[in-house]
């Protein structure tokens, strides 16, 4: 079995730490945005993604004890931002012009995960500020899960974009010695 170095465990606990910083900020201050992978994007990008997904897994367990009991529910969203996004940025797909659909192909996944959560575990209401619009939505006449899935996708890739927007930057500035230390 390999030894797992004190430099993942030391970048999984930054990535959770980002996950929930985020996740406290978009709560604190109800931001339509989630805010909470940037963490999990990262850990994909650094080391891959079997630690993004566990990355996704403890902000969701850590944030959901916490002070956001939604989080919970939501950590299989974690589990594919995670997943899609280590494979994304493995295969190169998160450098120039396919970035977008890369980013796409992950919200889409994970804002249809979350908008049936939503939908059918909390009745599309949680603890985001998106709610409300998901409200408006419902009350124009759209589907439930439909409202769910149209303001989900849109915060989604906001926030999925944007993480992605910061990792990269960071990524580069990154010292070569830290990054083969990682691998």
């Amino acid at each position: 079995m390999n030894k797992i170095s004190s430099y993942k465990i030391s970048a999984l606990g930054l990535g959770v730490a980002l996950n929930i910083i985020g996740t406290l900020i978009a709560f604190s201050f109800k931001i339509p945005i989630l805010m909470d992978s940037l963490g999990t994007v990262m850990i994909s990008a650094l080391i891959g993604p079997i630690y993004a997904v566990i990355t996704g897994i403890l902000s969701s367990l850590v944030s959901g004890i916490t002070f956001d009991i939604y989080s919970l529910y939501f950590a299989p969203v974690q589990i594919f931002v995670g997943l899609l996004a280590g494979i994304m940025f493995n295969k190169g797909y998160m450098e120039g012009k396919k970035r977008f659909l890369a980013v796409l192909l992950i919200s889409s996944v994970s804002s249809f995960t979350g908008a049936i959560i939503s939908a059918f575990l909390f009745g599309g209401i949680t603890s985001s500020s998106s709610s409300y619009i998901v409200v408006i939505l419902f009350n124009l006449g759209f589907n439930k899960v439909l409202s769910v899935f149209l303001v989900q996708f849109l915060m989604d890739y906001i926030d999925r974009y944007l993480a992605v927007s910061l990792v990269i930057p960071v990524l580069k500035k990154l010292p070569i010695d830290l990054k083969q230390k990682l691998v």
